[in-house]
């Protein structure tokens, strides 16, 4: 399966949530491969998984593919469900753009402290 395989098997609205996210992530990693991780989309730079979500029946998911990243921006997270893995959001609203820089922004950085 692709990623693109898997946005065409989403319903409404999830479906155009994700198109939207993934925008917005191409936008924050122009350089990064996509290909599906654990099943679902992920962007990943040098081979390792950044940013990666899928749908569900009730919501949206986030994953940054580290436990670490949502636990670190729990201040920022009013409003969402989440635990170490996983950031919850509506079927109907993609994650703010401001939001979305900031997971980006702290995984990388925790990627780059992993390969020092």
């Amino acid at each position: 399966m692709t990623v693109e395989e898997y946005l065409q098997g989403a319903p409404e609205p999830q479906r155009s949530t994700l198109q939207a996210l993934r925008d917005s992530l191409r936008k924050l990693l122009p350089d990064a491969d996509e290909s599906l991780s654990y099943g679902v989309p992920a962007f990943k730079v040098v081979g390792k998984p950044v940013a990666g979500y899928a749908y569900f029946k009730n919501h949206c998911s986030y994953f940054p593919h580290s436990g670490g990243v949502l636990t670190k921006l729990a201040s920022e997270l009013d409003g969402y469900e989440w635990s170490r893995g996983t950031l919850r959001f509506s079927v109907a609203e993609p994650l703010p753009d401001s939001l979305l820089a900031r997971l980006v922004e702290t995984m990388l950085i925790e990627l780059g402290d992993r390969a020092d």
